[in-house]
């Protein structure tokens, strides 16, 4: 990126037009749209005031060449991969600086050297001037924490967590959950990990547990898409493969016998396999009124469930009958009883 479009890409996000900018720096809009156009350069002298204008910093101005491809980012990390093996830490870690000077504006790449080099520090165990490495690589994790990048934000905090809570500074890891939507169940076990630094074992409990209990409810519901793709394309050895994984997962996470054996009635009546669905039948009835066995698993001892009532039971126990009594469904049951 040449200096002009610096500039320009600057200018744009501070709202501010040429004539604005030129006004604010006592030159004329025609020089500032000639900076823009590369067709010429702003006198050095100017050049702290326009980085002040723009809120960046002079090497930022001056970082011609900010944005750099997939295959440049990857050069660059294997030759830091490289000298980290070949020479001693600290050397490396000043040729690390000296790059991201170069490249100030180039937030993956600043997050892959400072993970890379946090990493290799641990590993080393390198003890000289910890607190100094400490707090540029911090540094350069904020910077990566700025970017306009949504995944380099994202992976950016994760890393900035990590390190503050190597560090015990709590607060600050907290802090970086921010940067996590709250559905991203990530952010959940990031303050269950914090609960469990803090010694807040009840809460730590509760956030994992549930953890659990979503991801069993989105295990089941992948594995009903998948059964449901096979039944579409008339592929019932594979649904009866996510019909039977449905089943152990409900046995994995503890979900109770009624929904161990729900998972199959819908393939056996398919299949008009009479023994079987009257085997499932017998297994749901006989299980209703323990529907919600797991809230008594030891997996979920800290959640708090609501009560399901009598009336509900009863009332799904009717359901139940209904459907096994419709002709229309399980009308093969009546013929085999003849």
């Amino acid at each position: 990126m040449e200096l002009g479009q610096v500039i320009r890409k600057y200018r744009k996000m501070k709202n501010l037009t040429q004539e604005e900018m030129a006004a604010r720096l006592g030159v004329s809009a025609p020089a500032v749209n000639k900076w823009e156009n590369g067709n010429s350069m702003p006198d050095i002298m100017m050049l702290a005031p326009i980085a002040r204008l723009l809120g960046i910093t002079t090497d930022e101005l001056l970082s011609f060449s900010e944005e750099l491809t997939e295959k440049e980012i990857k050069d660059i990390i294997d030759e830091a991969d490289r000298r980290l093996k070949e020479q001693p830490f600290e050397e490396a870690f000043c040729w690390a600086r000296q790059i991201i000077e170069k490249y100030p504006n180039c937030e993956m790449l600043i997050w892959q050297i400072a993970v890379m080099f946090d990493a290799r520090r641990l590993m080393k165990e390198v003890q000289d001037e910890e607190e100094i490495y400490d707090s540029i690589i911090c540094d350069w994790y904020q910077r990566a924490l700025e970017s306009r990048d949504e995944t380099v934000r994202q992976w950016s905090a994760d890393s900035l967590f990590s390190f503050y809570l190597r560090k015990k500074e709590y607060k600050k890891a907290e802090e970086c959950l921010e940067y996590f939507s709250v559905q991203n169940p990530e952010r959940k076990r990031k303050q269950a990990q914090i609960y469990s630094a803090v010694n807040q074992i009840k809460e730590a409990y509760q956030a994992y547990e549930e953890l659990l209990f979503a991801d069993y409810q989105m295990i089941n519901a992948t594995l009903q898409g998948l059964y449901l793709l096979a039944l579409q394309e008339n592929n019932f050895e594979k649904a009866h493969l996510f019909a039977d994984k449905q089943s152990e997962a409900a046995r994995c996470f503890d979900m109770g016998r009624y929904h161990e054996a729900a998972s199959q009635l819908e393939i056996a009546t398919l299949e008009k396999d009479a023994d079987t669905v009257m085997s499932i039948m017998e297994e749901m009835l006989d299980s209703v009124n323990d529907i919600n066995s797991f809230t008594k698993s030891p997996l979920y001892e800290h959640m708090k469930f609501k009560e399901i009532n009598e009336d509900f039971l009863n009332e799904l126990k009717n359901n139940l009958i209904q459907c096994f009594q419709d002709e229309e469904t399980c009308g093969f049951l009546n013929k085999e009883e003849k």
